[in-house]
Parts: structure tokens; sequence; C-alpha cells
């Protein structure tokens, strides 16, 4: 009774409501969220999806280790402003932009290179379904994306599925790691779904040429396209995907247009 007449004093229930309208809910949430994973780890143990060890606490939530985490840095230095790869010139773009056909987009950034330890982690996410490491992409994205004054205020593009992808696959990483970026940035991050995308050929085995061919009317606006954009990929080969998008949204009336690729084969 006295602690039921101490909750209805009027003071008290005041600050007793004002916290928890402005920190319990967050506080308690991480908590929960933190137990679960721990629990969760204790009956399904998870491990690092690069070098097999076992996980605790925050790993948990990235199904990274620390020390693996910590060697995944982005391309550091000068790159090339067209294929978005390290330069070895002072130049703003390398040889082999400078002499290719010209592109759609405005400029290209790539954070890590389709090789070795990247690969796998690529495989990991796409292959493997292991969807926790979309959190650990989003966060360098929005580093990325934050720390780039062209970038910080584009709208976030991704690129669009094929049809029957997601039937076939039971997903579309692209548009899963859009949404955590979303999740993640809060209101800071503009999403603009305005692309999508007619049945095609599976482009793994074709050429540049021979994808530019395959994308020909493929790819097409389907709503208003943001004055900044950013064309959201997980991996570039070619770069046939993007150059389609690009120029769709060029047509549709976007100033600008970049992109931001996880990898570069």
């Amino acid at each position: 009774m006295h602690l039921l007449r101490c909750l209805t004093k009027k003071k008290f229930f005041s600050f007793s409501v004002k916290r928890q309208s402005i920190c319990a809910p967050y506080i308690y949430m991480k908590k929960i969220y933190s137990l679960f994973l721990e629990v969760k780890n204790f009956l399904f143990p998870d491990f690092c999806v690069l070098c097999g060890c076992g996980l605790s606490g925050d790993e948990i939530r990235l199904s990274l280790c620390v020390n693996c985490r910590d060697s995944l840095v982005p391309v550091q230095g000068d790159k090339c402003r067209m294929c978005g790869k390290p330069l070895v010139s002072e130049k703003e773009t390398c040889l082999s932009c400078r002499n290719g056909p010209e592109s759609s987009w405005d400029r290209l950034c790539m954070l890590f290179p389709y090789t070795g330890k990247y690969r796998k982690l690529l495989a990991s996410y796409k292959f493997g379904k292991k969807t926790a490491l979309a959190d650990f992409f989003a966060e360098k994205v929005l580093e990325a994306k934050n720390n780039d004054l062209e970038l910080k205020e584009a709208s976030l593009v991704p690129v669009p599925p094929r049809p029957g992808k997601i039937k076939s696959g039971g997903w579309d990483q692209v548009d899963f790691l859009v949404k955590r970026i979303k999740k993640i940035g809060g209101s800071s991050v503009s999403v603009c779904c305005c692309l999508k995308r007619r049945k095609s050929k599976v482009q793994k085995r074709l050429n540049r040429s021979e994808r530019m061919e395959n994308l020909k009317g493929r790819i097409f606006m389907d709503g208003a396209a943001p004055k900044t954009a950013l064309i959201i990929d997980d991996v570039m080969t070619t770069g046939s995907t993007i150059e389609v998008c690009s120029a769709e949204l060029k047509k549709g009336g976007a100033e600008k247009v970049y992109g931001l690729c996880l990898f570069y084969d």
C-alpha cells in the first residue's frame, strides 16, 4: 500500500512518466534485445562468418567477431570518380575510364574489393542468407554517405531485382540492405524505389555489351526520380546495370546520379 501511495503521488508520477517517455523505451528495448541475442546464441550458437570463432555480445548482431570486423576496412585513398576503384595516378579518372565509353552517372563509390575474405563475406550474405551482415554493410554505407558532401543529401535508389528472383531465392539482398540503412539512419535517410525491371536473362555469364543489350528497355521508371539519386547495388562487375539505371534516372528528371556498390570486381 505504501508503494501504491508513492506511485500515485503527482510529483513521483510526473517524474516517472517523463523519464519513461524519454529514456526508458530505448534502454529497455536495447536490454531486451541484447538478452534475446544471448539466449538465442546459448540455444543456437552463432559463429563468425569469416573465421568461424564463437560470437558473444554485440558480435552476434553482425555475425562477425571483433577482430574480423575491424579488419574489414573500406578502400582508402584516391579513387576514380567514374568507376570508384583505387587510382594509381593523380588524375580524377583512371586510364580505363578515360578511354572507355561515356557514362550516364556522375560518380561511383566502391567500398570493398571483391576478392579473398570480401568475396566470402558477400557469399555469406547473398547466398548463405546471413541477414545480420546487412547491418554491418548498412553502417559502412551510412559512414561513406554521411562523410561525403556530394552523397549526403542524395536519396537511395535500390537496383531493382529481376522478376521472379524473390520467388526463387526467397529475398532480394539489395532491397533488404536499403531497408536496414533506412532503419539505422532514420529520418536522415530518404529512399526512392522508383526503378522497376522487366523479365530478362540472368546476366552472370554475359559480357558488358551483352548485358547492355539484355537490359535494354528492361529497367524503367515507375515514379518520380529524386533530384539527387544514389543507386545502391551489392557488386559491380561490368557497370552495365548501374549505367542503365543511371540513364533512366536522368531521363526521369534526376539532376545528379551517383552510385554506391559494396564490392567491385
